[in-house]
């Protein structure tokens, strides 16, 4: 048994702290939550004192690329480096990333399964992973990764991580299916353009048919895997949430289409802006990606404002991996500049985001029964929200009852029979 005394504690149910506060953990899982004066805490329990900390729940990231460093099409191509290398590469990420408080990765295309295996099975540390393995298109949109020439890949694709490219309902079933065989958790497919699409192919084009789309999210569902949708704006949007995906990624024009946003709100559709992703295309992308980025500022500040107007539950994803990992928190500063309350980005990236992922009987917030994924912080992220990114003030991270990271020991732990002494 461990018992957690927090001096202030955001346990995610609502927008407020609670102070002097006691969570007791029983293996994985939190099975008492009570102020510390109402606390009965076991003999030879392990006590961490966190009376100089604020609590909050793990953070959970609901679009990352993890096996991604960079946009360069060497680097997609995989040609920058060995196989091992990149896998060692991984392997370092997932660990810094677990240890800036981020306990649960929603992985948008790039992952094997291998890592989450790998993870779970206690060869690496990192945080619980669900992945979408690859991205679904058709010929011409994201999945087929041209080289700006125009080429494809010379290289065979690696059967761990399948080719996206599909055309026709029948193709893109067949597509889903493959993804689920290879491992997905979650299938991912794009509908339209992007910000670092290639040039021609814009935010609103349409990338792909009503029919297409309505036969993945069907074989998905099917499947019991939930949808994630690469969509900016346009028809390509529309048709998407009217086909019944569980997630709308970036939305940037959403704001264009109060109908849709309603349905969404209807339909349980969540939303993932994915703000900082666009940070680094408008300093730092292609010329034509800068031009798009800085273009979309105002209109994806208007789509997350109406979003939340309509109702739309927001959660928070980077989109990482075109240039930086380890710093998932920017996203919720980014939320917090948009118009999101400091209070209101925490619960994008815990509990809203774990009812995004299909874990919010498990993950999400600090009640009992829930699994006791922890973030100690050393500042109140609900007063700066700032104090989070890159980890900076995190001092300790428990995921599953489990402390996978401590900075300095700040934390003292002793026993329950020590402190009565």
């Amino acid at each position: 048994m461990k018992a957690v005394i927090c001096g202030e504690l955001f346990d995610g149910t609502g927008l407020t702290l609670k102070s002097d506060w006691t969570l007791l953990i029983d293996g994985e899982k939190i099975v008492s939550s009570k102020p510390t004066s109402d606390s009965q805490i076991p003999s030879d329990s392990e006590v961490l004192d966190a009376r100089g900390s604020t609590v909050i729940p793990g953070l959970i990231d609901c679009h990352d690329h993890l096996a991604s460093f960079g946009y360069e099409i060497a680097s997609r191509w995989g040609l920058t480096e060995q196989q091992s290398h990149r896998h060692m590469r991984i392997a370092s990420t997932l660990r810094q990333t677990l240890h800036t408080g981020y306990t649960t990765i929603r992985d948008a295309g790039g992952l094997p399964a291998g890592f989450r295996n790998a993870i779970d099975e206690g060869l690496i540390p990192g945080p619980r992973l669900l992945t979408s393995i690859g991205i679904i298109s058709p010929t011409g949109g994201i999945a087929g990764h041209l080289s700006p020439s125009g080429h494809q890949t010379p290289f065979g694709a690696d059967p761990s991580v399948p080719d996206g490219v599909a055309n026709g309902p029948y193709e893109m079933r067949k597509k889903v299916r493959e993804m689920v065989g290879a491992g997905a958790d979650v299938i991912k497919f794009a509908a339209t353009g992007g910000a670092s699409s290639r040039a021609g192919l814009e935010p609103r084009d349409m990338l792909i048919t009503k029919e297409e789309i309505t036969s993945i999210v069907d074989e998905a569902h099917t499947l019991g895997k939930k949808v994630m949708c690469h969509a900016l704006g346009g028809p390509g949007l529309t048709a998407s949430i009217e086909a019944g995906v569980d997630s709308i990624e970036h939305g940037t024009f959403l704001h264009e289409d109060p109908r849709s946003l309603e349905l969404m709100a209807k339909k349980d559709v969540f939303f993932a802006p994915t703000f900082a992703v666009y940070k680094y295309h408008a300093e730092r992308g292609t010329p034509h990606g800068q031009k798009r980025a800085n273009d979309l500022k105002t209109d994806h500040v208007k789509s997350l404002l109406a979003a939340m107007d309509h109702g739309v539950k927001v959660v928070a994803g980077t989109d990482a991996g075109g240039w930086i990992h380890g710093n998932n928190a920017e996203e919720l500063s980014c939320l917090v500049e948009a118009g999101m309350t400091p209070s209101q980005a925490v619960l994008a990236g815990t509990r809203i985001a774990a009812e995004c992922i299909g874990m919010q009987d498990e993950l999400g917030t600090l009640v009992e029964g829930k699994k006791a994924d922890l973030l100690f912080s050393s500042r109140n992220p609900l007063i700066d929200i700032s104090c989070l990114e890159f980890g900076q003030t995190v001092s300790l991270v428990m995921k599953g009852g489990e402390v996978v990271f401590d900075k300095d020991n700040i934390c003292l732990l002793y026993t329950s029979d020590a402190a009565d002494e």
